[in-house]
């Protein structure tokens, strides 16, 4: 028994230079993510904008560097300008409401008067706006106009970022893939590269079919929304592509609040109109050509666990937990199929691996 100790301290001492250089690397690893931990929400909606943007390049995958330009500008533009514009707006909304707390609560006082509400419950949802209002909003207001700037200039940011590593992935995601598959040993090279294609068939599916039938259903609802005269159209747009992005969610939620707001404000005729323009202009197109053309990128995931990695993702994390955690559950489901010895229904190649 000694002698095993002895040999087992002894091959400690002889492999202390190893064990030091490793210690250094995962303590400077450690450092390194730190750094980076600011920095996520750009770097982890970079790879969803990756995805997204992949099947244009892949038609100019040939040009590796010019291709991936194009797929930036043509996909990702868009999407960072719906979701960069209507965030801020959103933020600029919250910050006037935080500064004029009076006309709001007075505005809000005037709807409910508006809607016609029976006797009975009128006081109480008046005095429930006026609790509310006098104990939240002094507390959000309180945070300061320091830390809204710093969220601000973080946020566009991350924008920036999100755009550049979404570019270097298309053009080098390639080079990347190679490169994890060449650093493992020779024997773990198979099963290595078999979780690779499952994860990549399963973050397909989760992304590209739901983000380019949101993409579709934001851009078309700027011009109903705008046709119709509503105010904030770019906020209104971004959270119908949130809304649509997720699975079992559609941004029907948004329209019909929508809807319902403007019987309270025109009347039923006016909502109807609405609704029936908006809902056969923006979701009839996505939803009975765009998806069914992507169908063959589903993930075979169901959708209510997608769901929940979502909306759990988006309370934990914010934006970056938003889309990280659905990646989370793709890597794992992804190694539960490797173990399974599930079948890979399609092939990473040269040509369609930019992720």
């Amino acid at each position: 028994m000694q002698l095993g100790q002895l040999d087992g301290i002894s091959v400690l001492i002889s492999s202390r230079l190893k064990i030091a250089v490793i210690l250094i690397v995962i303590l400077l690893s450690l450092i390194l993510i730190s750094i980076f931990l600011p920095l996520a929400d750009g770097i982890v909606l970079g790879l969803v904008l990756a995805y997204i943007a992949r099947p244009i390049y892949l038609k100019l995958h040939r040009y590796q560097r010019l291709g991936a330009l194009m797929a930036t500008l043509i996909i990702v533009m868009p999407v960072v300008f719906i979701i960069g514009s209507g965030i801020i707006e959103i933020t600029r909304l919250v910050s006037w409401i935080f500064e004029n707390q009076g006309v709001f609560i007075n505005s809000l006082f005037d709807f409910v008067a508006a809607v016609d509400i029976p006797p009975q419950y009128n006081e109480p949802i008046r005095q429930f706006i006026w609790d509310t209002s006098t104990s939240v909003l002094p507390l959000l207001s309180g945070f300061g106009l320091l830390s809204y700037a710093k969220a601000i200039l973080m946020f566009i940011l991350n924008l920036a970022i999100s755009v550049l590593v979404c570019y270097f992935l298309l053009a080098d995601g390639y080079k990347i893939y190679k490169s994890l598959v060449a650093f493992m040993p020779v024997d773990n090279r198979p099963w290595v590269a078999e979780y690779i294609k499952h994860l990549d068939l399963i973050l397909k599916g989760v992304f590209i079919g739901n983000a380019y039938a949101a993409l579709f259903v934001s851009v078309t609802s700027l011009v109903v929304f705008y046709l119709f005269g509503f105010s904030h159209i770019l906020a209104l747009a971004t959270l119908i592509f949130i809304a649509s992005i997720v699975p079992l969610f559609a941004g029907y939620t948004v329209l019909i609040a929508l809807a319902v707001v403007r019987y309270f404000q025109m009347g039923l005729e006016s909502a109807l109109i609405f609704f029936i323009v908006a809902s056969i202009v923006i979701y009839l197109p996505p939803e009975f050509i765009l998806r069914p053309y992507l169908a063959s990128m589903h993930s075979r995931v169901h959708p209510l666990l997608i769901m929940l990695s979502f909306l759990g993702g988006a309370f934990v994390g914010g934006i970056s937990g938003f889309f990280l955690a659905p990646i989370i559950l793709a890597c794992l489901i992804s190694a539960y199929r490797v173990h399974m010895g599930t079948p890979v229904y399609g092939e990473i190649k040269k040509s369609d691996s930019s992720v």
